[in-house]
C-alpha cells in the first residue's frame, strides 16, 4: 500500500481513511478491494449511500449510455430530459402511490444541504426562528444543520455559538418518555415563557446517533403537537430512506403526514451526489424563485441513475428480501448477544439498518480494527462511537451478508480477548 501522496498532501481533516487504512482500487456489489488485491465486504457502504451497492449494473450501463449520448451532466436548475424523467417516475413510483403531493426542491448535493433549506423554509413559513431537535440526532455538518445536530464531537469545531434549536430527548433517550408532554405542558401555559417553533425536526431511525429507533406513537405525539402549535413536522430521512428500513421511507406504514421530509445519499443510486426535500405545497408556496439556489441542483448523472433506483421500489420481492435479510442480521446479532449475556450487549434497528449497543466506545473501536484486519468493513457510531451500526447494500447476497456476519462475531470475540 502507497499512502505517501495523502499522508503527504490531503488535510489532516481525513477520518474514515484512518479506520480503513488501505488504498481501495475497485468495488462491486458489497465488495471493495484494495490495490494489493484483498477483498473486503462493505457493511457501511458510503454511510448509507450505496443502498444498491458499488458501480450497480443497471445504473451503469444507463450512466454509460447517458455519457455517450452527450447527455447533460450539469443544468443548475434548468429543465433536462433526464430531470423530467427523474421527477416523473418519482412522482410515480413514491408519490401517487402514498396520496402525497409534495413538490419536490432539489438544492446542493448533500444532506446537509437538504437540512439547511428545510430549516429555513420552516422560518420562512411560520416567521418563528426556533426548530425543536432531539438528543443523538445528526442532521449535518454546516452551521445550520450542525445547530440541529447533537453529538458535542461535531458541535466543538463550529467556532461561534450554534444557535435557535430547543433540544428534547429523543424517545429512547433519558428523560424521552415524558419530555414531550411536558414541553406541550409549557408550550399551552401563557406565563411559561416558552414560545412555539417554527418546526419539529426528527429522524425515525437515529442513524448516526445509535440506530435509536422511534415508536409510532411517539412520532405521531411529535406529529401532533406541532399541529397544535403551528409549527411544521420535518422528517430527516436522509440515511434510514430509500430502502434501507424496508419501505422508500423510514416511516412507511405509520399513517405520518410530514411537513418536509429530507432525502439525499441512497437517492442517486450509484453513489453520485443529490438532495432533494419534499414539501407540502402550501409550504413550498413560501418560497419566491431563487430564494434557495445552488450550483449542484441539476446533477444529470444522479437523475439517471436515481431513476433506475427507483424501479426497484416497484419489485415487491425486493422490498421482501430486504425485510428477510435484515431479520436475518437481527436475528445473528441477538444470537451473539445472548452468547456473552455478562457484556449487556443491546441489539436494535429496523430493517437492513441493525446495530449492537456495545456501552464502550473503545471496545467498539477495537472490534471496528480488528473486523478491517479480517475484511470487513463497519462504522461504530453512537454516543462516544460505542454502537457497531451494520448498514450494508440492499442489494447484497446471501453468501456475502452471511460472511460477514460470521466476520463481526469473530471480530467481537478477538476485541473481547484483548479486554
Amino acid at each position: 500500500m502507497d499512502a505517501t501522496v495523502f499522508e503527504s498532501h490531503e488535510s489532516t481533516i481525513r477520518g474514515y481513511c484512518r479506520n480503513y487504512p488501505t488504498v481501495f482500487a475497485s468495488a462491486s456489489n458489497a465488495r471493495q478491494v484494495d490495490e494489493d488485491g484483498k477483498s473486503y465486504l462493505d457493511f457501511f457502504a458510503g454511510a448509507g449511500v450505496l443502498n444498491f451497492g458499488h458501480n450497480n449494473p443497471r445504473m451503469k450501463d444507463a450512466l454509460i449510455a447517458f455519457l455517450q449520448a452527450d447527455g447533460v451532466a450539469h443544468s443548475l436548475d434548468t429543465y433536462t430530459t433526464t430531470k423530467r424523467d427523474f421527477i416523473a417516475r418519482f412522482q410515480e413510483v413514491v408519490l401517487e402511490p402514498r396520496g402525497m403531493d409534495h413538490k419536490m426542491q432539489f438544492m446542493g448535493p448533500t444532506g446537509s444541504n437538504a437540512v439547511e433549506a428545510a430549516m429555513k423554509l420552516a422560518r420562512l413559513a411560520t416567521g418563528r426562528r426556533e426548530i425543536v431537535a432531539f438528543s443523538h440526532g445528526f442532521h449535518g455538518m454546516t452551521l445550520g444543520s450542525l445547530a440541529a445536530t447533537a453529538n458535542h464531537a461535531f458541535r466543538q469545531w463550529a467556532g461561534v455559538p450554534l444557535e435557535n434549536i430547543q433540544r428534547l430527548p429523543f424517545e429512547t433517550a433519558p428523560g424521552g418518555a415524558s419530555a414531550l408532554a411536558d414541553y406541550a405542558a409549557a408550550l399551552r401555559d401563557p406565563s411559561s415563557g416558552m414560545r412555539p417553533p417554527a418546526a419539529f425536526l426528527v429522524e425515525a431511525v437515529q442513524a448516526e446517533g445509535g440506530v435509536n429507533v422511534a415508536s409510532k406513537e411517539w412520532l405521531h405525539e411529535v406529529q401532533d403537537l406541532a399541529h397544535e402549535v403551528g409549527a411544521l413536522f420535518i422528517i430527516d430521512d436522509i440515511q434510514a430512506g430509500v430502502g434501507r428500513t424496508g419501505g422508500y421511507f423510514s416511516f412507511d406504514g405509520m399513517g405520518l403526514d410530514p411537513d418536509i421530509i429530507t432525502l439525499a445519499k441512497g437517492l442517486g443510486g450509484f453513489g453520485t451526489p443529490i438532495a432533494m426535500n419534499l414539501n407540502k405545497p402550501e409550504v413550498d408556496a413560501h418560497w419566491s424563485p431563487g430564494a434557495h439556489t445552488g450550483t449542484f441542483r441539476g446533477q444529470g448523472l444522479s437523475f439517471v441513475a436515481g431513476t433506475v433506483a427507483l424501479d426497484y421500489f416497484t419489485d415487491e420481492a425486493f422490498l421482501a428480501d430486504v425485510l428477510a435479510k435484515g431479520q436475518q442480521m437481527r436475528d445473528r446479532l441477538e444470537s451473539i448477544a445472548a452468547k456473552n449475556p455478562d457484556r449487556g450487549w443491546e441489539v436494535r434497528g429496523r430493517g437492513m439498518m441493525q446495530a449492537l449497543d456495545t456501552h464502550d466506545g473503545a471496545f467498539a473501536k477495537r472490534v471496528q480494527q480488528a473486523a478491517f484486519e479480517s475484511g470487513l468493513l463497519i462504522g461504530p457510531c453512537g454516543s462516544e462511537g460505542r454502537v457497531i451500526k451494520l448498514i450494508p447494500p440492499l442489494t447484497i447476497p446471501e453468501d456475502d451478508l452471511a460472511a460477514g456476519l460470521d466476520l463481526l462475531e469473530g471480530a467481537l470475540a478477538s476485541a473481547s480477548d484483548a479486554d
